[in-house]
């Protein structure tokens, strides 16, 4: 008998949404092409430290999850950039109080993963590969470990199975499916800062830290072993980029970051073994429609809408997409077709705007946090939104510390910076108080 729902990738979103559809009572295979993560060893470098922030954190509640991950999260309550010169300047992420928070993606992957095995609901499979769909029959073609062809019967899948969708692959035979890639002229590399020789922090523990250098940065986020994990994000080629490294050449790496980051150059204990090992990664945009097909499969997370991670909202979005779903489903429960064109139909809007967000939040934190002006406009944003909170609240703020959906906040946020430009001369008399009251008079 097949299972009520089969969900194709156990990772985050994957993890996380059989979870749901256990609770909620349905029978659920979870299928991953990988071995146990649990208990496979780790590769390092490839991993980009989670920002979990609102959404992320309600979904893990409505799982009861939250405590658990973020047992071993570190908050980060702003920005610090650091300049060329050594000097360093913080931002808040908002009002007092307020702090996202630096998790490693292999353990939320672990909690969620741990919470789904041990419902009675799901049945996990490890290194099963799908390979191929008959839709009109409902049956999947599976690759396991040994090479073995299998063929499942399913009753609907959940495609929660990254950028590169085996699922989504399969839709796209079907015809009538737009899809789209564009893919960053650059690249990543992981590095590591390790803890002190005494257990701590060797910079700041509750930041976000940015070397911002124009065409390129450097962030590291912490974690709660006191070890930052460090991604540079550079040109794929061109001046100052990872191809005018050759590869082993330890002295013009070293130069490169002695140069253009002098003042953590000597943290980076492991630099040249970190950066010569571990390889570049590519950070893709995917949109795709329609995200469903009939009541026979629906996309969720990176399989539906991958973006690049310069907002620190991927997971987020992910895991928020498993709540929006569900959700749906409980409003449909005999009508599945109708659950998922709902669930793509309200979120599709959402999906791209974060995709835009995240492409130009890029631009924003290699080229702009650290000028004057911006951290001034910033620091007016933080205060209207203290003291006008009804009139005012940052398009960051909304991202974050929010679930209002992100196409709604894009959209009041171009409202609020029209208002704000056409009345910072007005208002410049009264100061702030005057600004804030023009803003609430013409919201």
């Amino acid at each position: 008998m097949s299972p009520n729902f089969t969900v194709v990738g156990a990772g985050l979103a994957g993890s996380l949404m059989a979870l749901f559809l256990a609770e909620d009572g349905y029978k659920v295979e979870l299928l991953e092409r990988r071995p146990d993560p649990r208990v496979q060893q780790r590769v390092g470098g490839r991993s980009i430290n989670l920002a979990i922030s609102e959404r992320a954190i309600h979904a893990l509640k409505e799982a009861g999850l939250a405590e658990e991950v973020l047992a071993e999260s570190v908050p980060m309550r702003g920005r610090m950039m650091h300049g060329i010169d050594g000097s360093t300047t913080f931002q808040p992420y908002g009002q007092d109080g307020q702090h996202i928070n630096s998790v490693t993606r292999d353990h939320l992957n672990d909690v969620l993963l741990g919470a789904a095995d041990r419902h009675p609901n799901v049945d996990i499979r490890f290194e099963y590969r799908l390979i191929d769909i008959n839709f009109d029959k409902r049956t999947l073609k599976l690759k396991t470990a040994g090479d073995d062809i299998e063929a499942h019967p399913f009753q609907s899948i959940v495609g929660a199975d990254g950028a590169y969708s085996a699922v989504r692959g399969e839709m796209q035979r079907r015809g009538a499916f737009d899809y789209s890639q564009d893919f960053l002229d650059h690249g990543y590399k992981e590095l590591t800062i390790p803890a002190a020789p005494d257990g701590g922090f060797r910079i700041d523990p509750n930041a976000l830290h940015i070397w911002p250098r124009g065409d390129r940065m450097m962030i590291a986020l912490p974690n709660d072993d006191g070890s930052f994990t460090v991604t540079i994000f550079w040109p794929i080629d061109g001046a100052r980029s990872f191809d005018s490294i050759p590869d082993g050449d330890a002295a013009a790496l070293r130069q490169r970051f002695t140069e253009q980051y002098p003042d953590v150059v000597d943290d980076l204990v492991d630099l040249e073994a970190d950066y010569f090992e571990h390889p570049i990664g590519r950070m893709v945009t995917i949109k795709c429609d329609p995200w469903h097909e009939a009541d026979k499969a629906v996309l969720i997370g990176d399989a539906s809408h991958a973006v690049v991670p310069f907002y620190g909202q991927g997971a987020n979005a992910s895991l928020e997409d498993c709540v929006l779903l569900r959700d749906a489903l409980r409003r449909n429960p005999n009508d599945r077709a109708s659950a998922f064109a709902a669930f793509g139909r309200d979120r599709k809007d959402d999906a791209d705007a974060l995709a835009e967000l995240a492409l130009h939040n890029f631009i924003e934190m290699r080229d702009h946090v650290a000028s004057p002006a911006f951290l001034a406009r910033k620091e007016l944003e933080r205060k209207l939104a203290k003291y006008a909170p009804d009139a005012f609240q940052p398009l960051y703020s909304m991202v974050t510390f929010s679930r209002v959906p992100y196409a709604d906040a894009v959209a009041r946020s171009r409202r609020q910076d029209q208002l704000l430009t056409g009345s910072i001369g007005t208002a410049t008399a009264a100061g702030l108080a005057g600004l804030a009251a023009l803003l609430r008079k013409a919201t």
